[in-house]
């Protein structure tokens, strides 16, 4: 479910410009942490998907004024492909090396988002990482959540990052 207009009224913004700020907030960590500066906005299409295949998912938890969670969901070959441009070394399946790498991704992105959802983010507290990784499975975070999700691109394939937050 998006946002409610007495959600965006609370953090002071719009739904677009809040998109706007939470896919900058990915383009900068992808572009500093992970060296890809080719991340781009796909434009919202109702057929985004909480049913994944040959995929990984990292989640971080969020506790305190808003509660919530913040996931990104990637293929298998660009979580591999992130994780060598990461490490700077080659990394050929998926290992602890990726479910690191990919939860400290989320981790990031979690942490540069809660900025946006009060003055610094201090009073909103992130959960260690979790992992998963199938080659078919479902996420769902329950009923009564808001969520943006964004839909993103390399040159390589598509994947997506979500903010939820519980109603």
């Amino acid at each position: 479910m998006p946002f409610k207009p007495e959600t965006l009224s609370a953090l002071n913004t719009t739904e677009e410009r809040l998109t706007r700020v939470l896919t900058k907030d990915v383009q900068e960590i992808f572009s500093s942490m992970v060296g890809v500066e080719d991340i781009m906005y796909l434009p919202p299409q109702l057929d985004l998907t909480s049913h994944f295949k040959d995929c990984l998912t990292a989640m971080v938890g969020l506790a305190g004024s808003y509660s919530g969670l913040v996931s990104i969901h990637v293929p298998w070959p660009l979580a591999i492909s992130f994780t060598s441009q990461m490490l700077g070394m080659e990394v050929t399946e998926i290992d602890d090396d990726v479910n690191d790498a990919m939860g400290e991704i989320a981790n990031m992105i979690a942490g540069s988002f809660k900025q946006h959802l009060s003055k610094g983010g201090s009073d909103i507290q992130l959960s260690t990482p979790s992992v998963v990784n199938g080659s078919d499975y479902t996420v769902t975070s329950g009923s009564n959540i808001e969520n943006i999700t964004l839909k993103l691109a390399t040159d390589e394939e598509w994947f997506m990052v979500s903010l939820s937050l519980e109603d």
